[in-house]
C-alpha cells in the first residue's frame, strides 16, 4: 500500500481540474440488510479521475469494503478522463509488479498462499520449502501447515488483483511453470527412482521422506501418476551403452494408486508396475533422476512355443543334473513346481508367507507369466537375484529361474 499510495502522491497535483462523482453501489443482498445500512448510497465529488478519487475515498474510510463505484465526470468539456486513468494504471501496474514477487522464486506470485505469519509465497514454492523446512522462508517462525498445503486456501484477493493488473503475466507465468512441472529434460521425461525393485502387476509399497522425492511424487500426480523404479548398481557394474551408473539398468514402470500424506510432509505411496524398461539415457531434475526408457516386450507366444518343444524334445537329463532336469521340463510343469512349493512352504508355516503378506500381495497366481514376478515379490533371497527377471524376455525362462531358486531353496532345507 506504500508503493501504491506514493504513486498516488505524484499524480495529485495534476488532478484539480479533474473533477469526478463517486456513487457507492450496493450489492442486491446488502440492499436488503438491517437498520445500520444508510437508506440512500453515499456519494461524494472528488478530483483526480476514476483511480486517484477512489484511492481517495477509501483512504478516508469512505468505502465499504465490499462496494462498487460508479463514476460520473463532471467535466465542463465532457472529458471522462480515461487517458489519465490509463496512465495511473500503467504507473500502478509498474511499480506493484515487484511488490507481487514471490520471495522464494523471484517470479511474479502464481496461486499465492499466505502463511499464518502473513507472508506470501506461490504455492508450488512454499510446498517445496515445507519439503526442507517447516519455517517461514521469510521470518523463520515455525508453520503449523501441512506441507502438501492441502487444505490450505489460496488468497483469493490477491490472486485476483494478480490476474487484474497483469494478465498477460500470469498466464506467461502459469505456462512456465506448467511446462516445469511436467518434469522433464529435453527428451529425459521419465521420472526415475532409484531405491528399489519392482515388478509389473505387482503392488509396490514406498515411505517417501526425501525432500527430492517428495517434489518428484508430486510431480508425477500432477501428470499421469506414473514414475520408473530401479535399483542400485550395488556394484558399480556397467550398465550397457550407459557406462557405470548410480542403477541399474533394467527397471519398472509404476502406476501410482494411492497417497497418504503424513502431517510432516512424509508419505506412503502404493503403486502397482506396469510394464518394464530399459533406460536408454538418464540426466537429473532437481535431484532427482530423469530418463529416456524403452519398453521391455517378452518373445512371442509362437517364440515361446518353439523354444520349449525345443527343449523337452531333447534327451533324457542325467539324474544329477539338477538344471537339465528343469530344461526338460514343460512350462506348465514349472509353474506347477512353484506353486506346490508354495503350498508345501505354506503348510510349513514359512515367515515369508504370513497372511499379512498375502494380503498385500495375494495368493499364487495360476498365470505362468504373473507367478515368476509374485513369487519375487516375497521370496526372501537376493535382490541381484531377482533382478535376473526383468533383463528376461521369455516366460519359460522365468519360470526356470525360480524353479532353479526353489531347488537350490530345497538343497538347503535337506
Amino acid at each position: 500500500m506504500e508503493s501504491i499510495g506514493q504513486v498516488v502522491a505524484q499524480h495529485r497535483p495534476v488532478t484539480e481540474d479533474k473533477p469526478i462523482v463517486l456513487e457507492e453501489v450496493r450489492r442486491w443482498d446488502e440492499a436488503v440488510a438491517g437498520p445500520d445500512m444508510p437508506e440512500k448510497p453515499r456519494s461524494a465529488t472528488l478530483h483526480g479521475g476514476r483511480l486517484i478519487a477512489t484511492f481517495t475515498l477509501a483512504e478516508n474510510e469512505q468505502l465499504d469494503y465490499n462496494a462498487d463505484v460508479a463514476y460520473h465526470s463532471v467535466s465542463t468539456d465532457g472529458d471522462d478522463y480515461r487517458s489519465f486513468d490509463e496512465d495511473v494504471l500503467q504507473r500502478l501496474r509498474d511499480t506493484t509488479h515487484k511488490e507481487l514477487e514471490c520471495h522464494v522464486c523471484y517470479y511474479l506470485m502464481l496461486d499465492p498462499v499466505t502463511t499464518f505469519c502473513g507472508h506470501t509465497f506461490c504455492r508450488k514454492c512454499l510446498a517445496r520449502v515445507l519439503d526442507h523446512s517447516l519455517y517461514c522462508p521469510v521470518c523463520r517462525r515455525g508453520l503449523s501447515i501441512p506441507p502438501s498445503l492441502q487444505t490450505q486456501p489460496s488468497n483469493k484477493r490477491l490472486g485476483e488483483l494478480l490476474v487484474s493488473l497483469c494478465p498477460e503475466l500470469v498466464a506467461a507465468r502459469a505456462e512456465a511453470v506448467e511446462l516445469e512441472e511436467r518434469g522433464a529434460v529435453g527428451e529425459l521425461d521419465v521420472p526415475l527412482f532409484v531405491c528399489t525393485l519392482g515388478f509389473p502387476s505387482m503392488p509396490t509399497f514406498l515411505h517417501i521422506f526425501e525432500p527430492r522425492y517428495r517434489l518428484m511424487i508430486r510431480r508425477a500426480l500432477e501428470n499421469t501418476g506414473q514414475f520408473g523404479i530401479l535399483m542400485y548398481n550395488r556394484h558399480s557394474a556397467p550398465q550397457g551403452d550407459l557406462g557405470v551408473t548410480q542403477f541399474m539398468q533394467y527397471g519398472t514402470l509404476l502406476q501410482i494408486l494411492s497417497v497418504q500424506m503424513m502431517p510432516d510432509g512424509r508419505s506412503l505411496i502404493e503403486a502397482r508396475g506396469v510394464s518394464r524398461f530399459k533406460v536408454k539415457a538418464h540426466g537429473q531434475l532437481d535431484g532427482y533422476t530423469v530418463g529416456t526408457i524403452e519398453r521391455v516386450e517378452d518373445v512371442p507366444l509362437a517364440e515361446e512355443e518353439r523354444l520349449e518343444a525345443e527343449e523337452t524334445s531333447l534327451p533324457p537329463a542325467a539324474d544329477n543334473d539338477a538344471v537339465g532336469l528343469l530344461n526338460r521340463l514343460p512350462t506348465r510343469q514349472l509353474l506347477i513346481l512353484g506353486v506346490e512349493f508354495v503350498s508345501k512352504m505354506q503348510a510349513n508355516s514359512a515367515p515369508w508367507l504370513h497372511q499379512r503378506i498375502l494380503d498385500a500381495y495375494g495368493g499364487p497366481p495360476n498365470d505362468p507369466a504373473l507367478f515368476p514376478y509374485w513369487f519375487a515379490s516375497i521370496l526372501p533371497i537376493s535382490d541381484d537375484e531377482k533382478y535376473k527377471l526383468l533383463e528376461t524376455t521369455s516366460v519359460r525362462e522365468r519360470l526356470k529361474t525360480t524353479a532353479k531358486w526353489i531347488r537350490r531353496i530345497e538343497a538347503q532345507r535337506w
